[in-house]
């Protein structure tokens, strides 16, 4: 209940706040919450099987969120930016389309 009243509030925040993301980290922002979205799901799912624990979900989250973007400014550095996230969007695309039909199959049961 606090995880849904903490995301409202964020949600509020900041379209009441309506904040700017400055344009150094800028292409980092989409990967991150790519990220996070991947974190949520495997949360998620991990709720559904009954397996979820607090301090891997904080530590999942994250750490994927600060590998993803490691990753892309490690790619941007040599000059390969697009390439680098192209990769990271793939594999967390991947793991988010899977989380996701696994909740599927448990809610439903399909």
């Amino acid at each position: 209940m606090i995880a849904v009243v903490g995301l409202i509030v964020g949600v509020v925040a900041g379209l009441l706040l309506q904040p700017s993301v400055p344009a150094a980290v800028a292409p980092y922002l989409p990967i991150a919450v790519i990220a996070a979205l991947d974190a949520l799901f495997g949360g998620l799912r991990a709720k559904l099987d009954g397996l979820f624990d607090e301090k891997v979900f904080i530590v999942s989250f994250l750490s994927n969120v600060v590998v993803a973007a490691l990753i892309v400014f490690l790619g941007d550095q040599l000059g390969v930016g697009s390439q680098m996230s192209t990769g990271v969007v793939v594999v967390l695309g991947i793991r988010i389309f899977s989380n996701a039909a696994a909740i599927r199959r448990h809610l439903f049961k399909a």
